[in-house]
């Protein structure tokens, strides 16, 4: 296991840039997800990955990445807990491999030998302690084994949102230390499946969710950036040279391919590990996983605030202002209530938010 000063040298990155169409009509494009404190919490979802990071590296290795639209927002919520410099931001939206590639150059200014853990700012994680431990552990192993460390979550169900892992070989060498978990070499990634490839994902046993979650040192991925994407490669070292980081920024940024990390560099790189995640992980991807967390009824139902229902079951109810809602004949549901708007929708109906924010008016996006 890594000790605090073998840390010293790490950092993170924090993406915070996402969209505010999931949690629509309580979310929106200033206040996205990350922005949001769903459960009755004090803290936002960035807020919360921050002190988890905190948890794990000074305040001053902690670098936000959010996009130009949030960044005011970000800044505010972020005040008290990260320095400002701290917090960068895209000047346009071009995927997560310019995005990647930006906060790599940020880093590799400060220490070209730096290790850095990516993770997203969207993701509920409860046990701090067993992240803290996986995460020092992935280190651990990016800095041994000179590669690219992902963190997979044991699949539960054939779920057809995310991406998967599938895992190959053993490291005997790393598994044999009882200090830290075991190690695989990824075989491959495979993209967002039906659920009939799902199924057969979890039955073949060899198989996680990709959660998003990466560690590498800089040396390893500047490396594979340049063989398998020297545009982003020749942005990281303008900026580990620049005088001024943020003219470099606003002057090639718009320039990269808007491509993902994924696409990018993970599906070709020539080393890539995996270690099964020992903490608790959720993506929330939408109001019907959101309701995992809401106190329920004896029908099911489950609600931020007061709820009266007959003959109505398996509903999800967030009422942003408290008030009680009342529920009848109606089963498997999304109801959402803000100042300014109300969302019915279909729990099965969920994968097209996208589209309805798109026809909303714009004051509401």
């Amino acid at each position: 296991m890594m000790s605090g000063t073998e840390l010293s040298n790490t950092y993170a990155l924090i993406l915070a840039g996402g969209s505010g169409t999931r949690f629509w009509p309580v979310s929106r494009t200033l206040r996205p997800k990350q922005l949001l404190s769903l459960f009755d919490a004090q803290d936002s979802m960035l807020e919360l990955t921050v002190s988890r990071m905190r948890g794990l590296l000074p305040a001053e290795n902690i670098l936000v990445l959010t996009n130009s639209d949030q960044e005011d927002a970000v800044r505010e919520i972020l005040k008290d807990r990260l320095p400002g410099e701290n917090i960068v931001a895209e000047p346009e939206k071009r995927d997560t491999a310019p995005a990647i590639a930006l906060a790599l150059g940020w880093v590799a200014a400060r220490d070209p030998q730096a290790t850095m853990v990516v993770v997203p700012s969207d993701q509920l994680i409860q046990d701090q302690n067993a992240f803290c431990q996986t995460m020092r552990q992935a280190v651990g192993v990016a800095v041994r084994e000179q590669g690219i460390v992902t963190i997979g979550i044991k699949p539960t169900w054939p779920c057809t949102a995310y991406g998967y892992i599938q895992r190959g070989q053993q490291i005997s060498s790393v598994a044999e230390n009882e200090n830290v978990p075991t190690v695989y070499q990824v075989d491959c990634f495979r993209e967002k499946p039906n659920t009939q490839l799902a199924t057969e994902f979890i039955e073949q046993g060899n198989f996680s969710w990709n959660a998003g979650i990466f560690v590498w040192r800089v040396p390893t991925v500047i490396s594979e950036l340049e063989q398998h994407c020297p545009d982003l490669a020749h942005f990281v070292a303008d900026l580990q040279k620049s005088v001024d980081f943020n003219q470099t920024v606003q002057e090639r940024f718009s320039q990269l391919p808007k491509i993902s990390i994924d696409y990018a560099l993970m599906e070709k790189a020539s080393c890539v590990f995996n270690i099964e995640a020992a903490f608790d992980w959720d993506d929330l991807g939408n109001w019907v996983s959101a309701g995992k967390y809401f106190d329920r009824d004896k029908q099911g139902n489950a609600c931020n605030s007061a709820l009266s229902s007959v003959d109505s079951n398996n509903n999800v109810v967030y009422a942003e202002d408290k008030v009680r809602v009342a529920l009848l004949g109606v089963n498997n549901l999304i109801v959402v209530q803000t100042s300014d708007a109300i969302l019915v929708a279909a729990k099965e109906a969920m994968d097209g938010m996208k589209e309805l924010v798109d026809e909303v008016p714009d004051e509401l996006k």
